[in-house]
């Protein structure tokens, strides 16, 4: 029931892919094949738990306990048209099984209740074109989620293009989401009939959150050994953006349900560097600035470096560290007054630092994992998270199997 915005694991599924190094153009006038073939097949699960004594759910007291196992297949199929364009697709299908106690206190009269656990399924299709002798690449991406009480419709599009000599790189690119929210309210503050000691109050109300998003990035090739991408972004959300179930407890004892502007307005940038030293050290680096209109002002350091230790394996030591200010409207478990227009007790949006540290393992043996040519790399990352201002701590481990 209650919607798993786990950044972190996005993060480290996707941290910080080192930027290709540039090659010469291919000759489109030489024979590509035309049928539609399958290019890479990607399997990814990974397990997540937390836990903390800030749950949102219970009004910023209470457990934060949460398991997560995610499971996602990538598919990516190839082919060229008459014009010796590269058309892509790639269907990606995801599904998450996890459990929460901070959600199980929704109803804190029961003594485990549906939303105690729960499914997200989110499958997506993408399609881009490219045309390798102009340098352009055009994409069209569409996407779903679903979960008990959360639904959300994905819409995207992409273009870049590059220079003759590939050093350079500028892309735009535009992402829409609609989304709906269940309204399921904390069980005190409901007013359906009670039956049999129970409250049934029926099919749920919903409505709506929106949120777009317009991105530019510019690449460039310094020397051999470094690249650096420049990436600016404006994000706008409408609607309904806090969540229904999240207590918030006033000074004079009285119980609402958190209330939170229904616009938000958001401007990150960043910068990327990479630099190759040699043919077996790859750093990767990454910051990133955050600002937006609730008052929430945030830093973003990462740093990545991939070790060669032998020619078909690897290791990926990383490590994060992150800072944020709180929004406007935080305040901790009865720390609100009647007098606050907009309140909210989600630790997510308090003042905190937070580091993120672990290490990834990879084998992608010439002749394939075990003689087989088609099973071409198996991954193995673990990461460690912790938050400093709060009893906040996460630990993830993912495997990643490739197959062409």
């Amino acid at each position: 029931m209650k919607k798993i915005c786990l950044g972190l694991v996005g993060i480290y599924l996707n941290l910080l892919a080192v930027f290709a190094q540039s090659t010469p153009p291919q000759d489109s006038t030489q024979y590509k094949s035309r049928t539609l073939k399958l290019e890479e097949v990607n399997l990814v699960s990974s397990y997540y738990h937390q836990d903390g004594n800030n749950s949102s759910v219970t009004g910023g007291i209470g457990s934060e306990k949460l398991t997560d196992l995610a499971n996602i297949i990538d598919v990516k199929f190839a082919k060229y048209d008459k014009r010796y364009r590269k058309h892509s697709f790639t269907f990606e299908a995801g599904i998450d099984s996890y459990t929460s106690a901070s959600s199980d206190q929704i109803d804190s009269k029961a003594n485990s209740s549906a939303s105690s656990h729960d499914l997200r399924i989110y499958p997506s299709l993408s399609w881009t074109v490219e045309n390798e002798k102009k340098g352009t690449t055009f994409g069209l991406s569409a996407s779903a989620s679903s979960e008990f009480d959360y639904k959300s419709f994905g819409l995207g599009a992409s273009f870049s293009i590059k220079s003759k000599n590939n050093n350079r790189e500028f892309g735009v690119k535009a992402q829409a989401y609609l989304d709906k929210v269940s309204l399921i309210l904390p069980v005190e503050l409901r007013t359906g009939i009670v039956i049999n000691g129970h409250r049934d109050d029926g099919n749920y109300a919903t409505t709506s959150r929106n949120s777009f998003s317009g991105s530019v990035s510019y690449t460039q090739v310094v020397s051999k050994n470094m690249q650096l991408m420049f990436l600016a972004d404006i994000a706008w959300q409408n609607g309904y953006l806090g969540l229904p179930f999240h207590r918030v407890y006033f000074n004079d004892n009285t119980l609402k349900t958190e209330l939170l502007p229904s616009k938000r307005f958001k401007i990150p940038v960043g910068v990327r560097a990479n630099y190759f030293l040699g043919d077996k050290v790859v750093v990767r680096s990454f910051y990133r600035f955050y600002h937006d209109d609730w008052g929430l002002t945030a830093h973003t350091a990462d740093v990545e470096t991939a070790i060669k230790i032998t020619p078909f394996f690897s290791v990926t030591p990383f490590y994060r560290y992150y800072q944020q200010s709180a929004v406007k409207y935080f305040a901790p478990y009865q720390a609100h007054t009647a007098a606050d227009t907009y309140y909210t007790s989600n630790y997510d949006l308090s003042k905190f630092n937070s580091h993120f540290i672990g290490a990834g393992f990879r084998l992608a043996p010439p002749k394939g994992i075990l003689g087989n040519e088609h099973f071409s790399m198996i991954e193995i990352r673990y990461g460690h998270y912790t938050r400093s201002t709060t009893n906040f701590s996460s630990n993830i481990v993912s495997l990643n199997l490739k197959f062409k």
